[in-house]
């Protein structure tokens, strides 16, 4: 049995900074995405359910972990969207996933653009050791704090969007390409992101 959020474990660079590392020691359960299965043994950790084709997995951990591997052999999804598609049919509320970038530039551009699909089926995060990233599919005020650096990328590029409390506003008006909404900066404890259509991402640096 999974508990309401879970973490699921991508094969990419294995967390290090304290926060994605706190969460992943949690108590929450870990669905880890075929390979990275290694690496939370490797941590201490014990995954609840491993999900993929499989074929990164060592011979010995197929047989340790035989009661809880989920072979989904699809080659038109990855390894991420299997395990969140594994959540989402175990009635999870929530994934938070960690270990999704680094390694490959690719990997993790296509991981990001994800979140806004898993997003319309399970409440989503994505931690790296840098900061983290929620998707927005509808006018949203957010937490931050003062002076905290803030970045909005637009999956919709001619969706109008309006920005709110942010050292660099923007009033209703397209984020065309990925770096115009990049590098804003909180003025104080929330921030506003207000449209009509469109799908966003939001990163937010850790401030500790």
């Amino acid at each position: 049995m999974l508990t309401n959020e879970v973490i699921i474990l991508a094969d990419g660079q294995f967390p290090e900074h304290k926060i994605p590392l706190n969460l992943l020691h949690s108590g929450r359960s870990i669905v880890c995405c075929d390979g990275a299965a290694m690496k939370a043994v490797a941590a201490g950790l014990e995954p609840a359910a491993i999900v993929g084709d499989l074929d990164s997995l060592t011979a010995e951990c197929q047989l340790r972990f035989a009661d809880r591997l989920v072979f989904n052999p699809d080659q038109e999804t990855n390894d991420l969207t299997k395990a969140v598609s594994y959540c989402i049919k175990q009635g999870v509320k929530k994934v938070i996933i960690l270990g999704a970038t680094g390694n490959r530039e690719d990997h993790t551009l296509g991981n990001l653009s994800l979140l806004t699909d898993y997003a319309l089926q399970i409440e989503t995060e994505l931690y790296s050791d840098t900061g983290w990233f929620v998707p927005v599919l509808k006018s949203s005020r957010l937490e931050s704090t003062k002076g905290q650096q803030v970045s909005i990328f637009s999956l919709t590029p001619t969706e109008n969007i309006t920005l709110r409390n942010l050292k660099y506003p923007v009033e209703n008006k397209p984020l065309s390409l990925w770096w115009q909404g990049t590098l804003n900066e909180a003025l104080g404890d929330w921030f506003e992101l207000i449209f009509d259509e469109g799908k966003y991402l939001v990163f937010r640096l850790y401030t500790e």
